[in-house]
């Protein structure tokens, strides 16, 4: 058999990928390399892993393993096969309350730490990248972060782990007899380790090298400071594999020991009006006990100012050549705390600050700063000239030694003609990042990439000189693989090719990482730049997006979507028309279709890219005709419409399954899966015309607002069985309260736009905007000329919330004057209605879990959401694997393996917390959780309508 058939029969034909697109998409993590895979396959557990190494072997194929793709070094990237293993690789397991943690490579960092935080501990590494970097790469890259230093990085918190090696070997190193299993079934490996040990320790030279390498942070070549700290096998196998990168073997499961969060910390920006200033402040920083010392050079301050959510300690300045220093001081308790900063103080006060130091407590403004740092390479890197590639270096000296660094870094950076590089980093270590951009990939600038290489070349030599090593934390990777061989003596060399052909005899495992022979190898395989769509060009492939996507267990993420479009539109550049075509084909379903469009990636995305807006251009460009009239006709016909549909689902409630099953299905089939919906037994029955529903008319009292229920409620019955729905609870409550609502003429026949939106039919969309503008600013002038003032509008489903609120932005762009102001029913009911109301702790529910939607989250209405819940609830729960349902709308009814990848975590964890109720925000999330759970999910204002009852004003 050949490989990719061989592959097929040890994994099974739906866990190999070896379609163009499949390649493609996996082809690119976040570094500057681009190597394509010859297949990618995805291994869920152990056994899996060992399978495709043996399939690998066999063929004399490499491997590279692949999780969550952050890297930057190009260890991420291979061309053979591509093995994924985060979709399998997610669990996560907390023991000893919380002191230990029993975790798998798929996990992100910030999963882990979700689940030790009511524990009051974390994970030791906290790279910035923790929301998107998973486990897998943590241990590969011996990842550390911003606080961890070289005292909680993950070679010194890991405890154990499970390895599946070259071989298939699979040892679990803390199960008992692992010892004895590991020296029979690998007896060559267990040899080589002891004698390499033996050699390491028996020349004093070596050893002083290897602990003053290791003294600081150092990610050049293998873990060679396990040969000096353990004498045992088995635990110089585990510590050899931390920092590996993939070269040595593959962590399948992983135990560490976590670190106490101390729950009081103080959090601000030193300024100063230089990076050589800031740097020769360190010293005297790092004696203060700070926690976490993060600097950040003009360029950066630049680019974090143009995020419109930027904290003002970075707009209160105008910026020069300045510099800043994120600091962090953390403390048991208060008092503890106030000592630290007074201590603080006297060393802050007495240096040349441009303007004063604020050290808040205030959680949110605390998480608006280290939002800044997090995030900094991604928008730095989006912020790019175009036609550029980023490059980012990471190189360590001692904190003594990193002023002078700076200033002979920034006379280097000039000399090569590089302009405006960004300096940042973690001080407190000597750890400095910069960036620099270059005009790679190609062939058409060969001047460059003589540059990169004069530069990189002066810069070993600059690090070395200053008794630096050349990665600290990003890993060897690709980028700095052949000067190995310059930070390294030559016996230290040996014994690092040593390990290599120990552990990995046949030279499979990521070949090119860590160790090559080739001077030139970082110059090779070079990322090419393609600019092809507006709405994400600005994307450096960081991977940040992919954990908060509704369709990454599906088909693709929004990096993939984007990569994939660039490799397309290279391929029709470069002449490769039947690669184009194949791409393109492949794309409809994988990169549009399933798509959800709801924004989340721009959420998570530093420079704030929302894929889905490319993806509904795209679904607009692919619309005919004969649709764009359909939903033009539907837009001015829209009661017609909702009742319809409300009355099909009604008869397809009373009728056998299978009646209305057979002609569904043939009706997808003659029209597409992506224009008929799915009809299925769980989908509610039809709901009602709000005209005639509680609170279609209005409700009296003092009007506070428009109301505008969702058409949801038309077209889908309440969740609770005999239920009102959330239009008569969001009446209900308003009227015991005596808070008065109008609603606008014709209102069956309004809509928030959504359903054109996100299908891509503008004309139709246009439609929709000026009725609801015409009856708003109708029903507005009426409650104007009754109160005196102008009130917002109140839509009662978060997405919904979301549509009518982009209507009003656009409006008020335009210059509009009908544009107005839209609140969430929640939040109104919030800060409007709660506040009048008393509430009889005897009827509040035992329990509630709630589902936050992708709406509510992005318009950051989820404080009211727990508000609400906390005050009809005695319990909360809010799921650790929440995310977005995928419903999207009907892109739920249209493809529901959407909503069934979107939801699966997410609803597992429901049923164990087996709370009295369940709840949300808006109608269709509350379809697909049922769906997903089994569970009845209904709006939080319904639950609030039942608990508060009739007679609970104040």
């Amino acid at each position: 058999m050949d490989l990719i058939d061989d592959l097929r029969a040890a994994l099974g034909g739906d866990r190999v990928h070896a379609r163009a697109i499949d390649r493609h998409a996996r082809a690119r993590d976040a570094s500057h390399y681009l190597l394509v895979p010859q297949v990618a396959a995805v291994a869920e557990d152990a056994g899996a892993v060992a399978r495709a190494l043996g399939v690998a072997s066999r063929h004399g194929t490499p491997v590279t393993f692949r999780s969550g793709g952050t890297s930057l070094s190009g260890q991420a990237s291979g061309s053979g096969l591509l093995l994924d293993t985060r979709r399998g690789f997610r669990r996560v397991e907390v023991l000893d309350d919380g002191a230990r943690v029993r975790v798998q490579p798929g996990a992100t960092v910030r999963a882990v730490n979700a689940r030790l935080a009511p524990f009051g501990r974390a994970l030791g590494p906290d790279p910035a990248s923790e929301a998107a970097c998973t486990i897998g790469g943590v241990i590969a890259n011996n990842s550390s972060g911003m606080a961890a230093g070289v005292e909680h990085n993950s070679y010194r918190t890991l405890e154990s782990l499970t390895v599946v090696l070259a071989s298939g070997t699979v040892v679990d190193t803390a199960a008992p007899g692992a010892r004895d299993r590991l020296r029979s079934a690998e007896p060559g490996l267990v040899a080589a380790l002891e004698r390499l040990r033996d050699r390491v320790r028996a020349d004093p030279a070596s050893v002083a090298e290897i602990r003053e390498r290791f003294a600081m942070k150092n990610t050049m070549g293998y873990s060679l400071d396990a040969f000096c700290d353990f004498t045992d096998p088995l635990d110089l196998l585990v510590h050899l594999l931390v920092g590996s990168e993939g070269t040595l073997g593959f962590v399948a499961e992983a135990v560490f020991r976590t670190v106490s969060v101390q729950p009081c910390a103080a959090t601000g920006l030193l300024v100063l009006d230089s990076v050589e200033r800031a740097a020769a402040a360190l010293p005297a920083l790092v004696g203060t006990g700070a926690a976490a010392l993060e600097l950040m050079d003009a360029t950066s301050l630049r680019v974090a100012r143009r995020d419109p959510g930027a904290p003002a300690p970075v707009r209160g300045f105008d910026i020069d050549q300045h510099a800043a220093i994120l600091l962090e001081y953390r403390a048991d308790d208060e008092s503890s705390l106030a000592d630290r900063v007074a201590a603080a103080g006297v060393v802050l006060d007495a240096l040349p600050a441009v303007v004063p130091v604020e050290l808040t407590r205030v959680p949110a403004e605390r998480a608006a700063l280290w939002s800044v740092r997090k995030g900094l390479y991604a928008a730095v890197a989006g912020a790019r000239p175009p036609g550029t590639t980023a490059l980012l270096e990471d190189v360590v000296v001692p904190v003594e030694r990193l002023a002078d660094t700076c200033r002979e870094l920034a006379a280097l950076l000039s000399a090569h003609g590089y302009v405006d590089p960004v300096i940042f980093g973690h001080a407190k270590d000597g750890n400095l990042h910069f960036m620099v951009t270059e005009q790679i990939g190609d062939a058409t600038d060969p001047a460059a990439l003589d540059r990169l290489a004069a530069f990189t070349e002066d810069l070993v030599t600059l690090v070395l000189r200053q008794g630096g090593n050349l990665k600290a934390e990003h890993g060897t990777g690709r980028a700095m693989a052949p000067f190995v061989e310059r930070q390294y003596s030559a016996g230290l060399v040996a014994v690092l090719r040593e390990v290599k052909r120990a552990f990995d005899p046949a030279g499979i495992l990521n070949p090119g990482v860590v160790l090559t022979d080739d001077p030139r190898a970082h110059l090779a395989d070079l990322k090419p730049v393609d600019h092809v769509d507006a709405e994400v060009d600005r994307c450096v492939e960081c991977g940040y997006c992919e954990p908060v996507c509704p369709s990454r267990d599906l088909t693709l993420t929004p990096r993939q979507r984007i990569v994939v479009r660039r490799a397309q539109a290279r391929a029709a550049a470069e002449g490769d028309e039947a690669l184009a075509a194949e791409l393109a084909e492949q794309f409809r379903y994988d990169g549009v279709d399933t798509c959800a469009a709801d924004g989340m990636c721009a959420t998570a995305c530093p420079v704030r890219i929302d894929t889905g807006a490319l993806v509904k251009r795209l679904r607009a460009e692919d619309r005919g005709g004969v649709g764009r009239r359909a939903w033009r006709t539907a837009a001015a016909h829209w009661d017609t419409v909702t009742a319809a549909a409300g009355t099909g689902l009604d008869v397809a409630a009373r009728v056998p399954a299978p009646a209305v099953q057979a002609p569904n299905r043939a009706a997808r089939a003659l029209l597409g899966d992506d224009v008929v919906p799915l009809w299925s037994p769980d989908l509610p029955g039809g709901g009602r015309r709000r005209s005639g529903t509680r609170g279609g008319t209005g409700v009296p009292g003092d009007v506070a607002g428009v109301f505008l229920p969702s058409c949801q409620g038309a077209m889908f019955a309440p969740g609770e069985p005999g239920g009102d729905g959330v239009q008569a609870a969001t009446a209900a409550l308003c009227e015991a309260a005596g808070v008065g609502l109008v609603v606008p003429a014709g209102l069956d026949g309004l809509c928030c736009g959504t359903p054109w939106s996100s299908k891509g039919y503008a004309d139709g969309h246009a439609v929709m905007a000026e009725r609801v503008l015409a009856a708003v600013d109708a029903a507005r002038a009426a409650a104007r000329e009754r109160t005196g003032a102008d009130v917002p509008v109140v839509v009662d489903a978060s997405s919904c919330s979301e549509g009518v609120a982009a209507i009003m932005a656009a409006a008020r762009a335009a210059g509009d004057p009908r544009a107005a102001d839209v609140v969430d029913a929640l939040s109104f009911v919030v800060r409007q209605v709660l506040p009048r109301l008393t509430v009889d702790d005897g009827r509040r529910v035992a329990s509630v879990t709630l589902h936050p939607t992708c709406s509510s989250v992005k318009a950051g209405t989820d404080g009211d959401l727990h508000t609400l819940a906390r005050a009809v609830a005695r319990t909360v729960h809010v799921p650790v694997d929440w995310a977005c349902c995928g419903f999207a709308g009907d892109r739920g009814m249209l493809h529901p393996e959407l909503t069934a990848a979107a939801t699966a975590a997410e609803a597992a964890e429901v049923v164990q917390l087996a709370a009295a109720e369940h709840a949300s925000s808006n109608r269709a999330c509350e379809i697909a959780m049922t769906r997903a759970t089994g569970r009845t999910y209904r709006h939080l204002l319904e639950v609030a309508a039942q608990v508060v009852g009739p007679r609970a004003r104040r």
